[in-house]
């Protein structure tokens, strides 16, 4: 039968047939390589695979690396909980992408095998599997571990086998008010079949037994719509909760009916998610976003790759579950630990204050860089020198600024920007509309095909485009993950630009929480190459040529390639040389293999790897001497920085990776780092992080990785914590020495003086002290103008306590001479005290009570010098009475009473004069 004889629905199912079927041949070419892998004559390059390892295997060190954090008890508690959910959710997102993909390689009749460990994709799948139950199994034991100890802190998750009377009526009253309402039951049997359990979303199985039946599946979806933590009856200094699916699960018997529950388990299934929009095709007169929101929903049907057990359905239901799921048994994974950690998050609120402060990271704002004047207008400032903003250390604002400041500017013509990942609330983008509604020309590339924020870019791609922005999205086959923002001025004196060029995006929320690097230049060179950049993605050109820019595909991997090629030279020719290189993973063969040869040429060569790595370092005859560092620590390193030199003469940032896709599948920047000041910065930053001792690993000849080894006296430093210090210290410095605190014009190894000035700057607080930034300016530059005013500052202080001491030793002598002169006047008072002794007042005249006062002040009355009255009353006469002898005085030392006479005149020792009375 013909194609035109098919009825619609069978032509339509054979054309997403072939699609798919195109599709999977796609991905088997990316999974070999074979852009790279091929050479001329089309036959596959010969490899060595005894340094390299594979990419899948690489990644589940770093995911373990993240979950050694929960581990560690210098990590404050909550966070340790943080990043047993970032643990997890980095394990959802890799299954439903890496997983997924391998999962449907390995259904191919002819497999491929990559070229880092030459294994298919069902060779890795066994390896995978293999691996995985003892990181699942340690993620458990990290929970249980702090969660216990956060119960001792005021924050306790509470178990339904631990539910007290008064937890079960307070439930008992949650649930059938909010639950029982919106819940929705179902049964699986002929007549009910198996739902579709949709991605990542929780549901609660249970087994039922019935009036007329027994052995019935039940299965209820948990409500997103509501909080997955619920809170239990709690005294003033805790907060106790429990979980949704606990509290469904407690009162599965008012759920079902007649039906009574046995049995029950949540479960949560996770689905295939790498598709790829572009493969499934774009129908001609679609609009691009009506294609990707389609993606999103087909996402959520996708094949199941695994499926979660938290508590016991039994053998015979689990099997049915699973085959219903089509899944291999290996692919379950049984758990005693809520399912999906995400909720984790919200609960910090939560944590009473009086423990609040001992289980988290201490406070921390993004500083204001001292490289700006929050006073002065953001274009002059870069147009008068280059501004390099470091996040999270230091604030985004001064490139908020930027494009709020010319969204107003009559003199701005336009704003062009590439956007990939953007905050849900973006000022930028508001930003943007302003910019549009105020007539300027506004040009946004969207990429909509960011995974797992396709949702939130369509939704500010819609509203972009409403406000008047000209919204374009990427090349097909090709995601821009560039980051590239450039404002066009027209003034008297022409035209004039404004790059802005990061390697992260654009967003706020991330701009707190990753490492990155923002440039912000007036370049007039870069600004050429942006508006070429600009030019040839509306005309859908990649292979464009740039003069300073490097940009993938075409032109980014040569220009690392050939860096490492220069310095190769160089070492052959006992010329010094060094690369460094940073970046989150390395994948890419062909840089993998320079990177070898770079070694064994003897080139020094350093790196800082924090995910994926598919070389192994040490390796004899083919990576002697390479250092691979990796940071995992507070914030998430994300920084791509290209160093080639031994004095770090070329420096680059960029948005890119060294993984195949960046480098020949992605839009990508790379740009130069050309004024002195920020080249500083670079370097020291880099100085920094290759001087961690604390969170940083070493990468191994086993593609492993083990603890820095801390030299003798070698200080700790954590080179997060010495960034945030350091930026503290530099937001409160004068701007003249700012410079002065990043003193490093080459990547090299810092001092250990000001290793130890570094490491021992204060935690929090003191920072607005300018004492602070100049002694760690003087230990790092001894002939600064900092060190001057410390010394000029010691040696006031050193003639303060001079005078300070000379004074104190006048104030001793003349106490001591006090108490000399005490003593003579207490050895002729005996004669006096004596007479008065025999001579008392008549207090039988007396009332008791007046004569009891009178005694009390006789003796408490200090002995003092008898004066003659001017007109004395003349004394009864005294009535005979029995005398006895006065008791002897005892004479009180020279010491005794000067301490007597410095207690009576303290204000002696503060210059006040001495009270003689």
């Amino acid at each position: 039968m013909s194609e035109q004889q098919m009825t619609p629905s069978k032509s339509a199912e054979s054309l997403k047939e072939k699609t798919r079927g195109n599709a999977l041949e796609k991905a088997a070419a990316e999974f070999a390589d074979d852009a790279t892998e091929k050479d001329e004559t089309g036959a596959r390059r010969k490899r060595d695979f005894s340094y390299t390892q594979n990419r899948e295997l690489s990644w589940l060190r770093f995911d373990s690396r993240v979950l050694d954090e929960a581990f560690d008890e210098t990590v404050p508690l909550f966070e340790r909980l943080k990043f047993c959910a970032i643990f997890g959710s980095n394990l959802d997102e890799w299954f439903m992408i890496r997983i997924g993909g391998l999962s449907d390689l390995a259904s191919l009749k002819n497999q491929p095998r990559d070229n880092k460990s030459n294994r298919t994709p069902a060779e890795q799948l066994d390896d995978i599997f293999a691996a995985l139950p003892a990181d699942v199994a340690r993620q458990q034991e990290a929970l249980a571990l702090v969660e216990g100890e956060l119960a001792a802190h005021g924050l306790a998750r509470v178990t339904p086998d631990a539910y007290t009377p008064e937890d079960r009526t307070a439930l008992s009253k949650y649930f059938d008010s909010r639950l029982a309402p919106i819940i929705s039951p179902m049964v699986v049997d002929p007549r009910h079949p198996f739902p579709n359990l949709r991605n990542g979303r929780l549901f609660v199985a249970c087994t039922l037994n019935g009036p007329d039946e027994t052995g019935v599946l039940g299965i209820i979806e948990v409500p997103a719509s509501e909080s997955r933590v619920v809170a239990l009856p709690s005294g003033a200094r805790t907060f106790r909760y429990t979980l949704i699916e606990d509290v469904m699960r407690t009162f599965l018997d008012r759920s079902f009916g007649e039906y009574v529950p046995k049995k029950s388990a949540v479960l949560r299934v996770t689905r295939n998610a790498d598709i790829d929009p572009d493969g499934e095709g774009v129908e001609e007169e679609e609009d691009y976003r009506q294609h990707m929101k389609k993606i999103l929903k087909l996402r959520q049907r996708l094949q199941p790759v695994r499926l979660e057990v938290s508590g016991e359905l039994g053998r015979k239901w689990e099997a049915l579950v699973t085959q219903e799921l089509g899944l291999e048994e290996r692919r379950v994974f049984h758990v005693g630990m809520p399912l999906d950690l995400g909720y984790v998050y919200g609960l910090e609120a939560k944590i009473p204050d009086w423990a609040h402060a001992d289980v988290v990271f201490p406070p921390f704002e993004p500083q204001p860089s001292p490289m700006v004047d929050p006073k002065l207008p953001m274009r002059g400032q870069v147009e008068d020198h280059d501004v390099l903003l470091t996040y999270p250390y230091e604030s985004m604002s001064p490139l908020l600024r930027l494009v709020r400041e010319a969204s107003s500017d009559d003199q701005c013509i336009s704003i062009k920007i590439t956007l990939y990942r953007v905050a849900k609330s973006s000022h930028l983008c508001e930003s943007l509309i302003a910019a549009a509604e105020a007539g300027k020309d506004v040009t946004v590339l969207m990429e909509l095909r960011a995974r797992f924020d396709e949702e939130n870019n369509i939704a500010w791609a819609e509203r972009l485009e409403d406000a008047g922005c000209t919204v374009i999205y990427g090349s097909e086959g090709f995601k821009c993950h560039s980051k590239i923002c450039q404002i066009t001025y027209h003034d008297t004196a022409g035209i004039s630009r404004i790059t802005c060029l990061g390697t992260g995006n654009f967003n706020e929320k991330t701009a707190k929480l990753y490492s990155d690097f923002m440039l912000m230049t007036a370049n007039p060179t870069i600004g050429a190459d942006g508006n070429t950049f600009f030019r040839n993605l509306s005309l859908g050109n990649l292979r464009g040529s740039y003069q300073l820019l490097g940009v993938a595909p075409a032109s980014l991997k040569p220009l690392v390639m050939r860096g490492l090629d220069r310095e190769i030279e160089r070492a052959r020719a006992n010329q010094p040389a060094q690369v460094f290189l940073k970046m989150n993973s390395l994948t890419d063969r062909d840089v993998i293999d320079k990177i070898a040869e770079a070694c064994e040429a003897g080139v020094r060569v350093l790196m800082i790897v924090r995910g994926i790595c598919c070389i192994r370092a040490n390796v004899p005859g083919k990576t002697d001497g390479l250092v691979v560092r990796q940071i995992v620590g507070r914030f998430l390193e994300h920084a791509r920085v290209y160093a080639f030199g031994a004095e770090s003469d070329t420096i680059y940032l960029s948005s890119a990776d060294m993984m195949t896709r960046n480098t020949e599948r992605r839009v990508e920047i790379a740009y130069p780092v050309l004024d002195p000041t920020c080249r500083a910065l670079v370097t020291t930053f880099v100085n920094l992080q290759l001087a961690d001792n604390v969170k940083a690993r070493q990468l191994t000849a086993d593609g492993t990785w083990e603890k820095v080894p801390r030299e003798k006296d070698e200080p700790p430093i954590n080179s997060q914590e010495v960034l945030l210090a350091l930026a503290r210290v530099r937001a409160h410095t004068k701007r003249s020495e700012a410079a002065a605190l990043t003193p490093f014009s080459r990547i090299e190894k810092i001092p250990h003086g000001l290793a130890q000035a570094l490491s021992s700057l204060p935690a929090t607080g003191g920072y607005n002290h300018p004492h602070v930034a100049e002694k760690l300016v003087a230990s790092i530059d001894p002939t600064s103008e900092a060190t001057a005013r410390i010394t000029e500052r010691e040696a006031k202080r050193e003639e303060e306590k001079q005078r300070e001491e000379q004074h104190a030793a006048q104030v001793a002598e003349r106490v001591l001479t006090a108490a000399e002169d005490a003593e003579v006047e207490e050895e002729s008072r005996p004669n006096e005290e004596t007479a008065g002794a025999e001579a008392p007042a008549p207090q039988e005249d007396l009332e008791p009570e007046a004569a009891a006062k009178a005694k009390t002040e006789t003796e408490a009355e200090p002995a003092t010098e008898l004066k003659a009255d001017p007109d004395p009353a003349p004394a009864p006469a005294p009535k005979p009475t029995a005398t006895s002898p006065a008791p002897a005085r005892k004479k009180r030392s020279r010491l005794a009473t000067a301490f007597s006479l410095i207690g009576r005149g303290f204000g002696v020792l503060f210059g006040g004069p001495m009270n003689e009375d």
